[in-house]
C-alpha cells in the first residue's frame, strides 16, 4: 500500500465558499426539460406540470444557479415565444438538437420551478440569430418592476414581481462551428461590447458573462479569450469556460487525470484575461465562469446517429449512463474548481436530468441519481467556509495524453466560526490503495464527524433504470482523527469526503 501526506493550514486560504460554484445547467435539449423537470401527466406533478420527485433529487444534489436555456438551443431561440398563454406559444424547430421545441415551459414557469429548487436563475440571451434589442428586450420583461410595455405584459401573464435575474450570459461558444450564428473573436468582441454596454445603461449591476472557449481543444484557444477581452473587458465581469471529459481506448489512467486538463484551461485563460487587464490599465479582474462541465461520452454520440431527419419532440439524446471511475474525475474536477476558488467564482455542471446529467427518470416512472451525483451532493453540503490548498506530498503516475499525474489530489475547506472542516480527496491508482496521513493540527479539529466514500471493486458499475442503487456511498474504510493526524484508506480509483469538528 502507498503513502501519501497532506498538511493543511489555515494561512493557505483560497478564497470563501461561493455558493454559485455548484451551479448547474438546464438547456431544451432530448429530455432535460421535457420528460425531465417537466411532466405534466406524472403522479407527482404539481399544477405547472412539475416533478416533484425530480425538485426533492435538485435540492439533495445541492444545486445553487441555473444556467438556463441554453446551450446551444439559445443561439435559435426567440424569447417571446415562451411567454404569455400556453395554448397560443407557437411550436418552432431547434436547429441546434435538431428537435421540435413546443414552449410550454418558459421563463415564467422556470423561475417557478426555481422557487422550488431553492436555485438561482442564470439567464443567456441569443447573440447568434438576435442581438442587442432583443437582449434590451428580454431586460426589460424579467427585472423591470412595472409601468413599461414588457413589464406589464409580464404581470398580465401571471408574475407581478420582477425575477430580478442579476447574472447573464451574452451567448453561446460563439466560437464553435456548430453554433448557429457563429462568429470570428472579433465580430463576437464587438457585439459582445455593444450589447453588455446597452444592457448595463439599463443595469449597472448586472453581471455579465462573455463567450470565452468551447474548450482548450479549439484552434483559436487562447487567442479567442485575447480579442474578446480586448473589445469586452470594461463591460463584462466574467469570461466563460467549457470543459468535457471521457475515457477514451480504454486509457482509465488518463481518464483519471483530466483534472490536469481543466488546471491547463483555467491559467490559460487567467493569465489571458490578466495580460488584457494590465494592457488596459485596469483595476478590475475578471473572474471565469465555468459554466459548462462534465462528463460526456461525445465520440460515442456523435458515432451513434441518434440525431436524425426526423423532427421529434424531446427525443432522447445524449443520455449517458455514468459508471464509478465517471464519478471519480468528477469529484476530482470539482477539487480542482475549489483549488482555483479564487478566479472560477461560478460554475454549471451541464446537465441537470436526462442528458448527460447525474438525474435520471423515466416518463410516468422513476427518478433515481446517477453514480456522479454523489460527489457533487455531498461536496456541495460540506464545503463553507474557507477553501485551503493543501501541501501534497504522494507519488506519480505515468499517464498517455498528460506525462505524469499525481497519485493523490485533493482540497480542504474550514469554516472558522463553527470549527468544522472538510476534505475532498481522491486516489487515481487503478491497482493500490493509499493511506493518505493529514495533518490538521492548525484546524484544531478534534473529531470525524463524517468520512464517506466512492468506490467499487467494478469501476465500470453504473445505476440504472433496472437497478437504481447498485452504486452508492458508503463508509470509509478507515478514517481515525489523533493527535492532530487524519488517517484515511483509500480505495483504488475512489473519491472520499471527510468532515471534521
Amino acid at each position: 500500500m502507498s503513502e501519501s501526506r497532506i498538511a493543511l493550514a489555515r494561512s493557505a486560504r483560497v478564497a470563501t465558499v461561493d455558493r454559485r460554484l455548484f451551479g448547474g445547467f438546464v438547456e431544451h435539449l432530448g429530455r432535460c426539460v421535457y420528460d425531465g423537470i417537466y411532466e405534466p401527466g406524472h403522479p407527482t406533478a404539481n399544477e405547472d406540470g412539475f416533478r416533484l420527485d425530480v425538485v426533492e433529487l435538485v435540492r439533495e444534489l445541492g444545486i445553487t444557479t441555473v444556467r438556463y436555456p441554453g446551450g446551444n438551443f439559445v443561439s435559435g431561440f426567440r424569447w417571446e415565444d415562451s411567454v404569455g398563454p400556453r395554448d397560443k406559444r407557437p411550436v418552432r424547430r431547434d436547429l441546434a438538437w435538431h428537435s421540435l421545441e413546443s414552449n410550454q415551459v418558459g421563463l415564467d414557469e422556470f423561475a417557478r420551478w426555481l422557487k422550488l429548487t431553492g436555485s438561482e436563475l442564470m439567464l443567456a440571451v441569443n447573440l447568434g440569430t438576435r442581438g442587442i434589442q432583443a437582449a434590451l428586450d428580454l431586460l426589460e420583461y424579467a427585472n423591470h418592476p412595472s409601468g413599461t410595455a414588457l413589464s406589464d405584459q409580464r404581470i398580465a401573464n401571471g408574475t407581478p414581481e420582477p425575477h430580478d435575474i442579476r447574472m447573464w450570459c451574452l451567448g453561446n461558444e460563439m466560437d464553435g462551428p456548430w453554433q448557429t450564428g457563429y462568429m470570428t473573436a472579433d465580430d463576437y468582441g464587438k457585439l459582445a461590447a455593444r450589447t453588455a454596454a446597452a444592457m448595463k445603461t439599463a443595469d449597472k449591476d448586472l453581471q455579465l458573462v462573455v463567450c470565452g472557449s468551447s474548450g482548450s481543444g479549439m484552434p483559436t484557444f487562447g487567442e479567442w479569450e485575447r480579442i474578446v477581452l480586448e473589445h469586452s473587458y470594461e463591460h463584462v465581469d466574467f469570461i466563460s469556460a467549457h470543459a468535457y471529459y471521457q475515457e477514451r481506448g480504454g486509457d482509465l489512467g488518463s481518464f483519471l487525470a483530466s483534472s490536469v486538463d481543466m488546471q491547463y484551461f483555467i491559467d490559460t485563460v487567467v493569465s489571458t484575461a490578466d495580460h488584457v487587464g494590465n494592457r488596459l490599465k485596469s483595476r478590475k479582474r475578471i473572474q471565469v465562469s465555468f459554466d459548462e462541465w462534465n462528463i460526456w461520452y461525445l465520440d460515442e454520440h456523435k458515432e451513434s446517429g441518434e440525431v436524425g431527419d426526423e423532427w421529434r419532440y424531446a427525443p432522447r439524446l445524449l443520455e449517458d449512463v455514468y459508471s464509478v471511475a465517471d464519478a471519480v474525475v468528477l469529484g476530482n474536477l470539482l477539487i480542482t474548481l475549489l483549488k482555483n476558488h479564487d478566479r472560477v467564482t461560478s460554475a454549471s455542471l451541464a446537465q441537470l436530468v436526462n442528458v448527460i446529467a447525474p438525474i435520471m427518470t423515466e416518463p410516468g416512472g422513476d427518478a433515481w441519481r446517477q453514480t456522479t451525483f454523489f460527489p457533487f451532493s455531498v461536496t456541495s453540503r460540506l464545503a463553507a467556509g474557507e477553501v485551503l490548498r493543501p501541501t501534497i506530498t504522494t507519488g506519480v503516475y505515468e499517464t498517455a495524453v498528460y506525462g505524469e499525474a499525481d497519485l493523490v489530489d485533493a482540497v480542504a475547506t474550514f469554516d472558522e466560526a463553527d470549527g468544522t472542516a472538510a476534505l475532498f480527496v481522491v486516489n487515481r491508482s487503478t491497482t493500490e490503495p493509499q493511506t493518505v496521513r493529514v495533518d490538521v493540527r492548525d484546524l484544531g479539529v478534534e473529531r470525524v464527524r463524517e468520512a464517506l466514500s466512492l468506490w467499487d471493486d467494478d469501476v465500470y458499475a453504473k445505476n440504472t433504470i433496472d437497478d437504481q442503487t447498485r452504486v452508492r456511498l458508503r463508509p470509509t474504510p478507515q478514517a481515525t482523527l489523533a493527535d492532530g493526524e487524519l488517517t484515511l484508506r483509500l480505495p483504488p480509483v475512489s473519491w472520499t469526503a471527510v468532515s471534521l469538528a
